[in-house]
Order: structure tokens, then sequence, then C-alpha cells
């Protein structure tokens, strides 16, 4: 079989989300889970439909940056959609300045991608109150500027003067929403006008948003309404005024408020609150143990090789070359993409199981040359990729890097900060539990091998 080349570039972009709702991408989806120490999914998706499927919940999802989590949770979405649920998912990042996020900031994103979700559903609410709240906070913004600046804002002189009625609340959480991610002042003076007023927030939203959308959405046959907050876990872990950093503010300190919208939600969070001395009171504040994605197995805990983490990946691969072909029947033409399964085999363990770090070096090894891919263009890729991890290791953290090889561990937030925010380790789990171990590419280092 001929590889159509084109397709198979683009299939293999490392940026590239897969869609689930799109028939597709769901050709290059492969099912970790059995290698990953759980169904992570499954458990998020049953928490909805079985344990409590007309009553709130709110649950939370972490794990390393690309390492597929935005693929499960539209995975996620579309199980829940088969299942005749409302979701409403985004990436959190379209509404928020991960560098500086408060809790008023995400409630007006929640209520922004709500609102807009339902306008394309052909349900339209008039929530007064809530529409009174945002013409108000509008009002003291255009204040604060034309006093400052003697300037007024663009877009919202449309919203203030505008009669409670004649305009949708997406417009209306649109119009504020972009003006406070695009200026820190404007942030700043909304959240002065929104902080004394978040219970006020949370229960226009609740009683004016959502229970009227659940009970049409009901009417229109749908089960009920899931919101999916993506990208959270990707805020800055910089520190707040308070002296607690950004995620330690959000989740633990106004975790409260975050659980009390009256609707299935699901936030993605850092995986450094995982390591956070405060993970017990994150575990109380929500009531439930965030779930957790680790990477894909290429290895054992005694460092031999996990033959059923190495099958799959190279299914990864070869799904994204020969989609229409059945699993078994993909291994027969991995002379189309490779010089040999040896190559191929070669950068699946190196990947270390992350799925972003298996396609980027794949996207690497094409963007020099058409396959099939001769092993020599694959290790000068790995070889760059190595020189630039090593490049960025100090001296105290090769100490560090002997003693994950050593003992399997990371501790605390430092060893997060050092080691696993830079890719330095990776995290898996397997029937016994987590373990930690050096990205393949790294262990490959002088440094750890002199």
């Amino acid at each position: 079989m001929k590889l159509d080349l084109a397709r198979f570039y683009q299939a293999c972009n490392p940026s590239k989300t897969l869609v689930m709702g799109n028939a597709e991408d769901r050709q290059y989806y492969i099912d970790f889970s059995s290698v990953r120490g759980g169904k992570i999914i499954e458990q998020l998706e049953r928490t909805i439909t079985r344990l409590s499927p007309d009553a709130p919940t709110c649950q939370l999802f972490t794990g390393h940056i690309g390492c597929g989590k935005s693929t499960e949770l539209l995975r996620l979405k579309k199980e829940l959609e088969d299942q005749r649920f409302h979701v409403v998912y985004f990436e959190s990042s379209q509404d928020l300045v991960m560098a500086d996020v408060d809790v008023t900031d995400i409630l007006l994103a929640i209520a922004h991608q709500i609102s807009e979700s339902l306008e394309k559903a052909k349900i339209n609410l008039q929530p007064r109150g809530f529409k009174a709240l945002l013409q108000n906070a509008a009002k003291v913004l255009r204040t604060e500027i034309e006093v400052s600046t003697e300037a007024s804002v663009p877009g919202l002189g449309e919203l203030t003067a505008s009669t409670d009625g004649e305009f949708s609340l997406n417009f209306g959480l649109a119009k504020i929403t972009a003006k406070a991610k695009n200026s820190p002042e404007l942030r700043s003076q909304l959240r002065q006008y929104l902080e004394p007023r978040t219970d006020g927030i949370l229960e226009a939203i609740n009683n004016e948003v959502l229970e009227p959308a659940i009970a049409d959405l009901k009417q229109k046959g749908k089960k009920g309404l899931v919101v999916i907050v993506d990208s959270l876990d990707r805020i800055d872990n910089s520190l707040k005024s308070t002296g607690r950093t950004q995620p330690e503010y959000l989740f633990v300190d106004r975790g409260e408020q975050l659980k009390q919208l009256n609707c299935h939600v699901v936030y993605t969070i850092p995986l450094v609150l995982t390591f956070s001395n405060d993970w017990g009171r994150l575990r109380n504040r929500f009531g439930i143990d965030p779930k957790l994605l680790p990477m894909v197995r290429v290895q054992t805990r005694d460092g031999g090789e996990c033959e059923e983490g190495m099958a799959l990946l190279r299914q990864m691969i070869l799904a994204r070359a020969f989609p229409y072909q059945e699993p078994q029947a993909r291994l027969m033409y991995i002379s189309e993409v490779f010089d040999s399964p040896e190559t191929l085999n070669r950068l699946c363990h190196v990947s270390g199981g992350h799925a972003r770090n298996l396609l980027g070096l794949l996207y690497g090894c094409i963007q020099q040359q058409d396959p099939p891919i001769p092993r020599e263009c694959l290790e000068d890729v790995i070889r760059r990729q190595r020189d630039a991890l090593a490049r960025a290791v100090t001296d105290d953290e090769w100490e560090l890097l002997q003693q994950v090889i050593q003992h399997q561990m990371v501790k605390g937030e430092d060893g997060y900060q050092t080691l696993l925010r830079s890719m330095f380790v990776f995290e898996y789990q397997d029937a016994q539990g987590g373990w930690f171990s050096i990205n393949p590419i790294l262990a490959e280092a002088r440094q750890l091998n002199s």
C-alpha cells in the first residue's frame, strides 16, 4: 500500500489535538488506558452518567503537558454527547491570561462559553440580574479608563448603552472577557468590582443561567449539562500578593467557590498541586481525588520493555500512516514509513511514552526527508533533542536525576519544578502504583553515564 504523504504529514503534526467528534481524527485514536494504570476517562464519565446523573458533580483532571489530556477530554465529550448530554468544552486560554487568573475570571469564562453554546443550541435565556451586573461592570470599566486616559473603550459603549433586553448574555460576556484579557489595567478594575460580588455572580449563574438552561435542555431530550474546562493546568505557578502560588490560591483557597456551579464540571488542574503540601486540603475541598493521566509505559519498573505499551505506540504512528487498515495489517507496511522495524521501535522507546514527544520526534524526521525514514535521520533528531535537554540541566539537577534513577521517586514542589516541569523525568503507573523514570532521551546523556 502506498503512503499518502500529505495526509501523513498533517496527521503527525505534534500541535494537533485529536477531535473525537471528527470521524477522520477518530481513526488515529489509540486507547492507552491499559498501559496508563487505569481507565481514567471512564471514571470521569461514570461519575457523571451513573453515580450522579441528576445532581451536580465537580471533578479534577491533571497530567503532564503534552501527554494527551486534551485528546482524552475530547473523547469524554464525544462519549457524553452520545449519551445525550449537552457538553461545553473549551480551552480556558481562549478567555484567560494564564499568568494572571482569578476566580471571577474563571466564572465569567465559563458563563461566556455556556451562553455561547446555548445560543448555538437555540436556547435563549433572559438572566436579567446577571445582565445588569455585566452592564454595571462595563460602566465601571468605562469610567475608570476615561478618568485615566480620557478615552472610551471600544465595544463597551455598545454594552452600557443597551437596555436590558437588547443584547444577548453571550454578547455582554464576550465583550467584557475580551477586553479584560487584552488589558491588565481593565482586568484589575474588573476584579475590584466583581470580587466582592463573587457569591452573587455564582447565584446569578446558577439561578438565571444553569437552572433554566438545564430545564430547556431536558425538554429537548438532553440528560443534563457538562462543562469541561481545559488548559487550566497551564496557569503559571507564580506567587499571588498573599504569598500563595496561583494554583494553590485558585484550587485550594478558592476551590469551594469553583465547585459551587450547579452542573457537571471537569477542571484541569496544574500537576504541581499533586506535589503540594496542600494536597490533602485540595482533596477535602473538592471531596474527590484528582484523576492523573500518566505516560504510556514503554518499560517496566525493573527496566524491562513493556511490550503492550510499545505495541500501542507503534500503532499510534502506523494509524497516522494507514488509518483505514486494521491494526495487525498495518504492521505489514512498516517499510513504507521506516527503513526497519527497529527504527520504529527506537522512536517509540525514546519518546518515553509521551504522546507529543513521540510525534515531535517523528515530525523532526519528516522535516528532514520523506519516508521511509532511515535510522541515521532519527538518531540525528534524537541527538539534537538530547543536547538541548542536557544544556538546561545544572550540576545540582544531575545529582537529583541520579537519585531518581536509584529510587524512582520525585518529592515535593521543588522536585516537580526542577524535574517534571522541565520534562527531565516522566511519571508512570502500573498495578502497584506510580513511579518515576528519566526521560529516555536525557538518560542517554554522557553526564548520567560517565
